[in-house]
């Protein structure tokens, strides 16, 4: 008699899941919901807003580059004048998760106290 496999099925992550993890991933993370979305903050400092169709951070160095982008525009409320953009998605596939992973990093490096963004491992250093 053939046995069969228990096969356990692993609900894929969405793009702004693997980011909303990545992001809890880094020192001295916390995560609210201030206004219904989630809110990754540094310290008592938000990094990263995430809504359903995309988020918003904080990109000193690539925002100007950044904001060339179709899926891109200068964060509302004023926050894009402090060089925060906001990247949104109307098909949560098409997100190049790659990218969002690195201007994640960007955004924490930019907020996080000198101290966190030093003990991060020197690979991810720019």
């Amino acid at each position: 008699m053939a046995t069969r496999k228990k096969t356990t099925t692993k609900k894929k992550r969405t793009p702004l899941e693997q980011v909303r993890d990545a992001a809890l991933t880094y020192p001295g993370t916390t995560e609210e919901f201030p206004w219904g979305d989630c809110v990754v903050k540094v310290k008592g400092k938000v990094f990263v807003f995430l809504g359903d169709n995309g988020l918003s951070v904080k990109l000193p160095d690539s925002g100007m580059t950044a904001l060339t982008l179709p899926f891109c525009e200068p964060t509302r409320y004023g926050l894009g004048k402090s060089g925060w953009v906001s990247a949104t998605f109307p098909n949560a596939k098409s997100m190049p998760v790659p990218l969002l992973l690195a201007w994640l990093d960007e955004s924490y490096r930019a907020i996080a106290p000198k101290k966190l963004v030093a003990s991060l491992p020197e690979k991810t250093k720019r």
